[in-house]
């Protein structure tokens, strides 16, 4: 099978870079992804695989087999951009690589489709939603149609801070992140009677310092910063009476991360609100940390080995970053999930604005991933 998906993934390699172009210049940020659904949607007619689009949020799933013959496998991309300043202008931008994982999820199905693979099973192709906004993947979870997954596949580009171009690793260890933001109010006064007030900037202040000054044990990778501030207006002699902030928190292990936000909003609540300021602090978004997935990570390491040989599989990466992927695997713990990491030259770094990588490795995560799929839809030996 890889002799045929090789001959495939050469001769489409200009349909597979024109697909990634069309999705890179037409980005969209997350719940608002409708061209995009829209795009992802005709292809997958025009492969003649039924889907299904959802009422209340972007994203669709394809149905491709019968799971009465076999497993059911998910194979998910997700699709939504980033809203970022780029070369002085604000945009939607896929800095993230979203638009790669959608090119090499469909054409990996494409491949499949195209050289006669018949899977011994189902297939439901995952174009989820706002995994930037961390609630993507549990909106995909609410419509009920990974509750029946035996196995999941997913795919991210890396950095060349953690791979370099042409190798891959059968998992991304993510680690738990949560996105916070706060209020603080207070009262306004003339900045020449700073006592009838209470200075919301004060407040700033003394919640950053205490954010930055939070314990954690050593042992454990965890981090929490704040990383957004804004208070007062134009008129700079009026003592501000209201703030807006924004903290980012990480840590390897689930445990670890609850830990570190009890402390977080002791903290904040503690430290903010030392001047009689009124201070809140919300999660807005929260991403948890990947869980190994030992039999499916080794069918990946197959597949990456076959298609690159020895020197390209590489050990899976633990890296700070998050992604809801990891949330399907917490809602059903016995799903066999995991993300395949791509080495694509990736510089100066994911979320740069000006991110790129070579295209090139597009085609070796078609080839992985199509490979992928049929190893885990192959009939197993019988062993008497």
């Amino acid at each position: 099978m890889i002799n045929e998906i090789n001959e495939w993934v050469t001769g489409q390699e200009e349909t597979i870079k024109s697909t990634y172009h069309y999705l890179h210049t037409h980005a969209e940020v997350s719940w608002r992804e409708i061209e995009t659904t829209k795009f992802l949607c005709l292809k997958l007619e025009k492969l003649g695989i039924p889907y299904e689009t959802f009422n209340n949020h972007t994203g669709v799933v394809g149905y491709w087999g019968n799971k009465e013959d076999g497993p059911t496998v998910g194979i998910r991309a997700d699709i939504d951009a980033l809203w970022q300043l780029v070369d002085g202008k604000w945009q939607a931008n896929h800095s993230c690589g979203h638009d790669g994982h959608m090119t090499t999820v469909l054409h990996a199905i494409t491949c499949l489709k195209e050289i006669g693979f018949e899977p011994k099973g189902l297939i439901k192709i995952i174009f989820q939603p706002a995994e930037e906004s961390g609630n993507g993947a549990k909106a995909i979870i609410e419509t009920g149609v990974i509750s029946d997954l035996d196995y999941l596949l997913g795919i991210h580009v890396r950095p060349i801070q953690e791979m370099p171009f042409g190798v891959a690793s059968p998992a991304i260890y993510h680690g738990a992140a949560t996105l916070m933001m706060g209020e603080v109010k207070g009262v306004q006064a003339h900045g020449a009677r700073p006592n009838l007030g209470i200075n919301v900037t004060d407040s700033l202040g003394a919640i950053i310092q205490a954010v930055n000054s939070i314990k954690m044990d050593p042992m454990e990778s965890a981090s929490a910063k704040v990383t957004m501030v804004k208070a007062g207006g134009d008129n700079l002699n009026i003592i501000p009476d209201f703030a807006e902030f924004g903290i980012d928190v990480r840590a390897d292990r689930n445990e670890v991360m609850a830990e570190l936000l009890e402390k977080v909003q002791h903290a904040v609540l503690t430290a903010g609100s030392f001047n009689f300021a009124e201070v809140k602090l919300e999660p807005q978004a929260s991403m948890v940390a990947a869980e190994a997935s030992p039999e499916l990570e080794d069918i990946i390491k197959e597949a990456i080995v076959e298609v690159l040989g020895e020197e390209g599989l590489v050990p899976a990466p633990v890296t700070p970053g998050g992604e809801d992927f990891h949330f399907y695997k917490l809602k059903y713990p016995n799903l066999q999930a995991t993300m395949v990491g791509l080495g694509t030259g990736l510089s100066p770094g994911l979320h740069h604005p000006n991110m790129s990588f070579n295209l090139d490795a597009l085609l070796n995560g078609v080839k992985i991933l199509s490979l992928a799929l049929v190893k885990v839809l192959e009939p197993k030996a019988i062993v008497p």
